[in-house]
């Protein structure tokens, strides 16, 4: 278990937040296993009827802690961090972002699976995977240019640029901007307004806007393995070297 993820339940309302604003919310595979946890728990209980996801302190997520990863043991049946992928693809209750501050690898890629994304006026969106030797993930390769269109998704994957929270409202990626001084509570109200609406009609909306699981099933399994296979390559650790002696990484 970790303390890196706070969960509260208020009248329906089930609130994930990661909770590491010292290292910018990076997400470790404990936090992953929490998060997983949280969200499966959420989809068999019929008591709760919504799910938020936010960022404690000034980022939503800076993404994967990178060297958590790269030491993690491979004691796990399924990763964490593919238990939390598949609990959020397979979650046929409503999923919700709150994005505020930079929303980072991950914490992009998490929001394309969510049902409404709610982004500040200081939020920011960025994928960097090829900065770091790596591939994207949680179906975002597919996901992504069904959202964005594919010109714009391969300016997002292959430039690492970083999206304001105007663009990507623009782009489609989210639901709402919201003032920064207002966000917290506004983001909040919205989705007790959800938690309150009727859910056998919320479920079936769900379905029906999202039918397409099979798809994106197998792109998960496609990106893991080629992430897996990039964790373990020469670009990685040449990323990891470079970002630990503050430099430009040079690619063989």
């Amino acid at each position: 278990m970790t303390d890196h993820i706070r969960i509260e339940t208020n009248n329906r309302l089930v609130t994930v937040a990661f909770s590491r604003p010292d290292k910018k919310n990076a997400i470790t595979q404990d936090m992953y296993q929490a998060m997983a946890d949280a969200v499966n728990a959420y989809a068999a209980d019929e008591e709760n009827r919504a799910l938020m996801i936010k960022g404690d302190g000034d980022y939503f997520t800076s993404g994967n802690d990178l060297r958590d990863f790269a030491t993690a043991p491979a004691d796990h049946d399924i990763p964490p961090v593919v238990q939390f992928l598949h609990a959020i693809k397979d979650c046929p209750k409503p999923l919700i972002a709150a994005v505020n501050g930079p929303a980072i690898g991950v914490g992009l890629t998490l929001t394309l699976h969510c049902d409404l994304v709610f982004a500040s006026s200081n939020a920011t969106f960025s994928a960097p995977f090829v900065k770091l030797g790596l591939v994207p993930e949680a179906a975002s390769s597919l996901l992504l240019p069904e959202v964005i269109g594919t010109a714009a998704a391969n300016d997002v994957f292959m430039t690492g640029r970083t999206l304001t929270a105007q663009e990507a409202l623009a782009m489609g990626l989210v639901s709402r901007v919201i003032d920064e001084s207002e966000f917290a509570d506004a983001a909040a109200a919205i989705a007790r307004s959800v938690a309150e609406s009727a859910p056998n009609a919320m479920k079936h909306t769900k379905a029906l806007v999202r039918d397409k699981n099979s798809a994106i099933t197998e792109r998960m399994a496609s990106e893991g393995r080629i992430f897996s296979d990039q964790l373990k390559s020469s670009e990685f650790s040449e990323s990891i070297a470079a970002m630990s002696e503050k430099r430009a990484a040079v690619y063989a």
